[in-house]
């Protein structure tokens, strides 16, 4: 293949990879043909997307999930050699017909201070807990986007990939992000209490991780007791807040299924941006 675009992070481009994967294996299962790309069938595609258990019985996909797929979509021709037309006729109807029928985004259920101590409460004492912990905390305490969480270094200028680092001081730790406009900062102070102190956990995950330098938040291997070198995907974060707020019983008067759907990434900067933290 070409050389990849540097426009591109490794998480669009990770995002973009299973976009083929997921479209080649569609193509497979009905004896068609990925490849050169032909607007009738990504129309078929894109339709089977919006569908509900049109696709494998899979649910319908958000407006804003299928338009990513066609990006997806678009960048894997390219990179194979191929043109593609993303204004074809065909390619403009599926998208338009997507918007008519495709299921809205489900609004996010915002974390609220006792839900955030319930969520901390089902997570284990081991490295795993302790970084999740540092990771719910600092998010909700920073309001910041799941992306911005992961994208953390432990210092300024330790990766390429970095989106920003922190900085500890005595009575709290200060976030700056790196963005086009310039770096901006965010003063998370210590809590109220030790046990949901967004600085105290933060400051256990750094000493018994020991991590030095580089990514903040990093993958931890199988045996439970190895931090790995990559930076945790952001796509953790969304699982994290999500299976913790499952476990902790939140939303426990609706359906599992609409509880599952209520909560993500996002609920951790849902709340009033100076939330409250629990005690």
């Amino acid at each position: 293949m070409p050389a990849e675009s540097s426009s591109h992070s490794a998480n669009t481009r990770a995002a973009y990879v299973r976009d083929w994967r997921h479209y080649a294996g569609w193509c497979r299962r009905r004896g068609l043909e990925p490849l050169p790309p032909d607007p009738r069938q990504i129309r078929l595609y894109l339709a089977a997307q919006a569908a509900p258990g049109g696709e494998d019985d899979a649910p319908a996909l958000s407006v804003t999930t299928i338009e990513r797929r066609l990006a997806g979509l678009a960048w894997n021709f390219a990179q194979r050699g191929f043109s593609f037309d993303r204004g074809d006729s065909h390619i403009a109807e599926a998208i338009a017909d997507v918007r008519r029928r495709a299921r809205p985004p489900a609004a996010k259920e915002p974390v609220k201070a006792e839900d955030l101590q319930a969520m901390l409460g089902t997570l284990s004492h081991d490295l795993r807990g302790l970084r999740d912990r540092a990771i719910l905390l600092i998010g909700f305490a920073g309001g910041l986007r799941r992306s911005e969480i992961t994208g953390l270094d432990l210092r300024q200028g330790d990766s390429a990939d970095g989106m920003g680092w922190v900085a500890i001081q005595e009575k709290s730790v200060v976030v700056t992000l790196a963005g086009p406009s310039g770096p901006r900062t965010i003063e998370i102070p210590r809590g109220p209490s030790e046990r949901s102190c967004p600085v105290a956990a933060l400051e256990r995950w750094i000493r018994f991780s020991r991590i030095v330098r580089g990514p903040l938040f990093r993958r931890i291997l199988r045996d439970g007791k190895t931090i790995g070198n990559e930076r945790l995907n952001d796509r953790h974060v969304a699982r994290l807040v999500k299976q913790t707020a499952m476990a902790a019983g939140i939303r426990a008067d609706l359906a599992e299924e609409a509880r599952s759907a209520r909560f993500a990434g996002q609920s951790l900067r849902a709340s009033n941006r100076r939330p409250r933290l629990p005690r």
